[in-house]
């Protein structure tokens, strides 16, 4: 079996509709309504073709090539309302994001042969529980009346975080991406107790146990394995930034400060990721582009003539 597997190598069932496309737009895009709506109006066709045959299509056929803006679940969710479309989407996203966690545990075991046994262990431990969070959501999913495949899978999470490097790869998935979880699953159970859905409430605190751990994982190793090594410290630290970057949605999410503090997180180190989310647009400015994007769309789709944007002055 190949060691370092490339992420187009992950397999999935037909069911499953895969996304190969990579998560960095958002970060390039300006924090300008006219500028966001002209680059999307570009590349409609390509996110049209993307999510072709999911619960998805339907939603661009009516809002347009911006309609991520208006229902996905990425940003900052309300702790009273989500529609069943938005949480549909979320807790998909989050079992995809669960099985390619149990691909980089799993991998991480196999990668580094010559690491320490306790290395290996942990790692082995996170496969467990990764599997028992698959479950989960796969539940989670019928519970909300969704269904597995129903959206695109995008493997980015794979991509960014499976470096060849054990410091890097354990910065990535442990303390970038499970930390990551830390504060969606936190928005979760928040939204479950102010709701009254015990269900979704205490089986993702049940989860939110398990990252902890495995984010503390992440701070443990780091350590253990930078301890006489400054250089490659300080290359970790680098490769945190440009991973919780690529995770930014331009101040949109909002940080479970508490439970990455008990995970091993510093608050120099929390402070330092929220001042990358401030980086990119505003979410006010990306649902206002929708909005135009949304209208412009419905006018095309009726007939209407609608003029092109100006142009940015050179």
């Amino acid at each position: 079996m190949d060691r370092f597997m490339n992420h187009e190598g992950l397999a999935r069932d037909r069911r499953f509709k895969r996304a190969n496309t990579r998560n960095q737009l958002l970060q390039s895009l300006p924090d300008d309504v006219d500028t966001i709506v002209r680059i999307f109006e570009q590349i409609a066709p390509k996110i049209r073709e993307r999510i072709a045959g999911t619960a998805l299509e339907p939603v661009f056929d009516d809002l347009g090539p911006g309609f991520q803006f208006l229902t996905a679940s990425g940003g900052r969710q309300s702790k009273e309302e989500r529609s069943n479309l938005q949480m549909r989407l979320q807790l998909h996203g989050i079992f995809v994001g669960e099985l390619q966690a149990l691909e980089a545990a799993g991998r991480t075991v196999w990668d580094f042969p010559n690491s320490p046994w306790e290395f290996r262990m942990n790692m082995a431990r996170q496969c467990w529980d990764e599997a028992r969070h698959i479950q989960i959501f796969e539940k989670l999913i019928d519970h909300v009346d969704g269904e597995v495949g129903e959206f695109p899978e995008s493997t980015f999470l794979f991509e960014t975080s499976c470096h060849d490097d054990p410091v890097l790869r354990v910065t990535g998935v442990n303390r970038c991406l499970e930390g990551l979880a830390c504060d969606v699953f936190r928005s979760l159970i928040d939204y479950g107790k102010n709701v009254g859905d015990d269900i979704i409430a205490q089986a993702v605190d049940f989860v939110l146990a398990d990252e902890l751990t495995h984010v503390r994982f992440g701070s443990e190793w780091v350590k253990a394995f930078t301890a006489d090594d400054p250089e490659r410290a300080s290359r970790a630290k680098e490769f945190q930034r440009a991973t919780d970057r690529a995770f930014s949605f331009g101040g949109q999410r909002e940080l479970a400060r508490q439970d990455r503090l008990e995970a091993g997180f510093t608050e120099e180190e929390l402070d330092e990721i929220e001042r990358g989310d401030s980086e990119g647009p505003k979410r006010e400015t990306l649902i206002r582009a929708a909005e135009i994007l949304r209208d412009r769309h419905r006018a095309l789709l009726r007939g209407e003539t609608v003029e092109a944007l100006p142009e940015p002055a050179s």
